[in-house]
C-alpha cells in the first residue's frame, strides 16, 4: 500500500521511511506542509502520516483543508504534544487516528494497517479467500496446509488482490499502490511479480487463484465463486474469444 509520510525532521523522516519500507509499504515523502499539500491532491494514497508541526502550513491546516474539499484518505497524526486537546483538535479536524511521539514502529505499524483495512471495510485482520489465508497483523499467507513465504513486495501486491478479491484491478492501479515516487522500475514489474504471486500462490493446486483478465487487469477469486471446479482462468477464456473473431 502507498503511503505520503509527512515530517520535518529529517532524520525521523529517513528512519521512518526505511521501517515502513522494509514492511514492504510504498512511501513517499514530505518535510513542509505545502509540499504535503501537492502530493496529496496528486495521489489516491492508502494512508497519510501527518505530523502536526510543520513549516508553512501546519497539519492541523492542511487536514482541515483537505477534509472541506472532500479528501477522505485515512489520516494519522504525530505530534509532540500529547495533551488531550491536542488530541481533540486533531481528531475534530479529521484525523482518523493519533500518536504521540516519541512511538514505537510496531505501534505505527499496527495503526496504519488498521486503517488500511478500515478503508477496505474489513474489521478482521484475518482475509479468507478460498482456502487461502492472509493474516495482514502477522503478514503470513497460507493456502490450504501449505505455510507460504512471501517477500515484502509480493505479499503487499497479494494484499492489494485481496482487498479487491472479485474484481479487476489494472496494472496503473497496482503501479499507484505499490510503487512509489522513488521508483525505477519499469511498469513491466507488475507482471514479473504477478508470476512469481503464480509460482507461490497457485502451483501445486488444482485451481488457480490468481486470474488475468486479458487486456484489462488481474483478478484474485471472490468467495463466492463456489463453482471452481469449471472454472477456467479468464485469460484462457479471453483468448478463445480472441480467435474466435479472427
Amino acid at each position: 500500500m502507498r503511503i505520503l509520510l509527512v515530517e520535518d525532521q529529517i532524520v525521523l523522516l529517513k528512519a521512518l521511511r526505511q521501517g515502513l519500507e522494509e514492511e514492504g509499504f510504498a512511501v513517499d515523502t514530505a518535510s513542509d506542509g505545502e509540499e504535503a499539500d501537492g502530493k496529496a491532491r496528486a495521489t489516491a494514497y492508502d494512508v497519510i502520516v501527518l505530523d502536526i508541526m510543520l513549516p508553512k502550513i501546519d497539519g492541523l491546516t492542511l487536514l482541515k483543508r483537505w477534509r472541506s474539499s472532500g479528501m477522505n484518505t485515512h489520516v494519522l497524526m504525530l505530534t509532540a504534544r500529547g495533551t488531550t486537546d491536542d488530541k481533540i483538535a486533531g481528531l475534530d479536524c479529521g484525523a482518523d487516528d493519533y500518536l504521540t511521539k516519541p512511538f514505537e514502529l510496531d505501534e505505527l505499524l499496527a495503526r496504519i494497517r488498521a486503517l488500511i483495512r478500515r478503508g477496505h471495510q474489513k474489521k478482521d485482520p484475518f482475509i479468507r479467500i478460498q482456502d487461502l489465508v492472509i493474516d495482514t497483523a502477522a503478514r503470513s499467507i497460507s493456502r490450504g496446509t501449505k505455510k507460504i513465504a512471501l517477500t515484502p513486495r509480493e505479499y503487499a501486491l497479494l494484499e492489494f488482490l485481496a482487498f479487491h478479491a472479485g474484481a479487476v484491478v489494472t496494472r496503473t492501479m497496482i503501479w499507484e499502490h505499490l510503487y512509489d515516487e522513488y521508483d525505477e522500475n519499469t511498469s513491466n514489474v507488475v507482471d514479473v511479480y504477478i508470476r512469481y504471486l503464480r509460482n507461490k500462490i497457485d502451483k501445486g493446486f488444482e485451481h488457480p487463484l490468481i486470474l488475468t483478465k486479458w487486456g484489462e487487469g488481474y483478478m484474485l477469486r471472490a468467495n463466492d465463486d463456489v463453482d471452481i471446479s469449471q472454472d477456467e482462468p479468464l485469460v484462457e477464456v479471453a483468448k478463445a474469444e480472441k480467435l474466435k473473431k479472427k
